[in-house]
């Protein structure tokens, strides 16, 4: 059940804080997820020493949560510093969209919706040409701009027309962002009233969808150094594992299934033996349990383990056969 109320984003951060002692390769992840659920619980000065924490180990990523530190920091008061952080990552030119987008939703939502403007375009300007692919986190910032630029009422430029055509949900882009759909609720006719409820379910629909899969949907990959260990140390596990080239065969046939379902965000994650004994311990179960894996799994993505799934055509197949994947699991991939 996903935390709902202070108390349980409480629980769940003091969770997640007591495991990135425990794997404190994954220390960054993990408190950066913990500091969000201080700030859900309205906890702001806790997330904000966490995020301070954070920033005085030599983060891999310190533009991300130096912009989560100052949309943070803003919330309860201290917007002359978290105007400091915005500057300098501005200044900095981060190749990373994440935190642009942070910096500037953050204006945004304190009603700087010029500067706000100016950070998703420097952002733009910064991570997409015509010989770049968009990727998802790209688009979420052109999509981000699309919005801002509705609000100050500027005209479609060429940016606009790729977040409209990138766009999949129901409502259309442009509809969405529009300024006016919040007049409709306070409209007395029924009909505009009951079109606006429409849409926003909708919306919501497509949120809760998002917010339920914060993580990739990952499938568990076994090596075969680490599959012969586990199943000596295991046996049982081996109804789940009969043998490595079945166990190779439903990683590819499951994440195939998940994608003809219309499942997005797919990942494989791969096991350790030492990982995987460790977390049984945390979670107080036998490693022989087949219940436990997939929850393994699950957590491995959560700690941002996962890789993307299905590689390019020319990449190195997932199994680490050495061939592209085209020619190996991804040879017959009708999908």
């Amino acid at each position: 059940m996903r935390p709902d109320t202070p108390a349980e984003h409480t629980a769940e951060a003091e969770r997640l804080i007591r495991t990135a002692t425990r794997y404190p390769e994954d220390q960054e992840p993990l408190l950066l997820q913990a500091a969000a659920h201080l700030e859900l619980a309205d906890a702001r000065e806790r997330a904000s020493a966490l995020y301070d924490q954070l920033l005085s180990s030599s983060p891999a990523n310190p533009h991300l949560i130096k912009a989560l530190q100052a949309a943070n920091l803003w919330e309860y008061g201290h917007e002359a510093e978290a105007r400091a952080l915005i500057s300098g990552i501005r200044a900095a030119a981060p190749t990373d969209p994440a935190p642009w987008e942070v910096i500037a939703e953050a204006l945004e939502s304190h009603d700087e919706l010029e500067a706000s403007h100016e950070c998703f375009t420097e952002a733009a300007t910064l991570l997409t040409s015509e010989d770049t692919p968009l990727t998802h986190a790209t688009t979420a910032l052109l999509t981000g701009r699309h919005r801002v630029r509705r609000l100050l009422a500027l005209p479609h430029d060429d940016w606009d027309m790729v977040a409209d055509t990138r766009h999949t949900g129901p409502i259309p882009l442009d509809e969405l962002h529009d300024p006016k759909r919040i007049w409709a609720l306070g409209s007395n006719d029924p009909a505009e009233l009951r079109a606006e409820i429409a849409r926003l379910r909708a919306e919501l629909g497509d949120r809760r969808a998002a917010l339920s899969r914060p993580f990739p949907v990952a499938i568990l990959h076994w090596p075969a150094r680490e599959l012969s260990e586990l199943l000596t140390s295991y046996p049982t596990l081996s109804t789940e594992y009969p043998t490595r080239e079945a166990h190779l065969k439903s990683v590819e046939s499951s994440l195939r299934a998940l994608s003809a379902s219309g499942t997005t965000n797919l990942g494989i994650v791969t096991g350790s033996v030492p990982s995987y004994e460790a977390f049984a311990a945390s979670e107080k179960t036998s490693p022989a349990s087949p219940a436990l894996l997939p929850e393994y799994a699950t957590t491995l993505a959560a700690r941002g383990k996962a890789t993307p799934w299905p590689p390019t055509p020319t990449a190195p197949c997932w199994c680490t056969s050495g061939k592209p994947y085209a020619e190996c699991h991804g040879a017959d991939r009708t999908t």
